[in-house]
C-alpha cells in the first residue's frame, strides 16, 4: 500500500511559472490592493473592478505553465498517494498530472452564483454583468475573498490528519486558515518546508527539516529524499 504524501502548497510553487506573490509585492496582487480585488467589500464597492481583474488573471494563466515543481508532484504519484491541498486559485497543479486537488480558496476556471454558494459552473473567459445563475442573480467569481468563510476546510483537515509524509510548498504561512493544517499533523511523521525564504514554524512538535530553496530545485532534493523511505 502507498503512503500518503499531503503537501499543501501557495503562491510560491507558481512563482518560477510567471504568476506574482502577495509577499513579493507587498500585499499588492498584480498591482491591486487586496482589499479591492480580494473581499466582499471590494466586490459590494466596486463590482467593476473585481469583475475585470479576475477576467485578466485567467487570460494569464492562459499564457502560462506549470513548471518543475509541479511537474515533480505529479509524477510522485508513481509511488506515493499524494493528495495536493493548495492555496492557489490556477489548474497548474492539475495541468502537470495531479489527480488529487483540493482548492482551499477557490479556482479561477469557476463561476458562482451571488444568491446560492452551491450554484457553481466552470468558467474559462471574461465574466461581466448579465452573466447569471438559472434565477437571474448576478454571477461572482469563486474565489474564498478574505473574510468569508473557507468551506473546504474540513475535508483539508480529513486529509491532513492520515498523512505519512506532509509537504508544506511557498507558502508563508500566515494566512489562516490554511496555515494552521498544519498542526493536524500526527506528531510522529515528518513535515518538510521547501521556501527560498522560510520562516521559523512555532510550536511544531514534527520532525521537521527546511529545504530553503525554490519550488523547482526543492522538489528535486524532495524526491530524493522520499524515494529512499520506500
Amino acid at each position: 500500500m502507498k503512503k500518503k504524501l499531503v503537501v499543501l502548497t501557495g503562491a510560491g510553487i507558481d512563482a518560477e511559472s510567471g504568476i506574482k506573490t502577495f509577499r513579493d509585492s507587498d500585499g499588492l496582487w498584480e498591482g491591486h490592493n487586496v482589499l479591492d480585488v480580494a473581499t466582499p467589500e471590494g466586490w459590494h464597492k466596486n463590482p467593476a473592478l473585481v469583475l475585470d481583474f479576475y477576467n485578466q488573471r485567467r487570460k494569464q494563466l492562459k499564457e502560462v505553465q506549470p513548471n518543475l515543481g509541479h511537474q515533480i508532484l505529479a509524477a510522485l504519484e508513481k509511488d506515493f498517494e499524494v493528495y495536493i491541498i493548495t492555496q492557489n486559485v490556477d489548474d497548474l497543479h492539475e495541468r502537470a498530472g495531479s489527480s488529487k486537488v483540493l482548492h482551499l480558496h477557490g479556482e479561477l476556471l469557476k463561476v458562482r452564483s451571488t444568491a446560492n454558494v452551491n450554484y457553481i459552473v466552470d468558467w474559462k473567459e471574461d465574466l461581466n454583468f448579465g452573466d447569471y445563475d438559472n434565477n437571474n442573480n448576478q454571477l461572482r467569481p469563486h474565489i474564498v475573498w478574505f473574510g468569508e468563510e473557507v468551506p473546504a476546510l474540513d475535508e483539508a483537515i480529513k486529509i491532513t490528519q492520515s498523512a505519512d509524509y506532509f509537504v508544506v510548498i511557498g507558502t508563508s504561512l500566515q494566512v489562516y486558515p490554511a496555515a494552521g493544517l498544519i498542526d493536524f499533523t500526527s506528531s510522529e511523521i515528518p513535515v518538510f518546508y521547501i521556501d527560498p525564504k522560510p520562516i521559523r514554524i512555532p510550536n511544531l512538535r514534527n520532525p521537521l527539516e527546511v529545504i530553503p530553496e525554490v519550488a523547482s530545485e526543492g522538489m528535486k532534493i524532495l524526491k530524493k529524499k522520499l524515494l529512499d523511505f520506500i
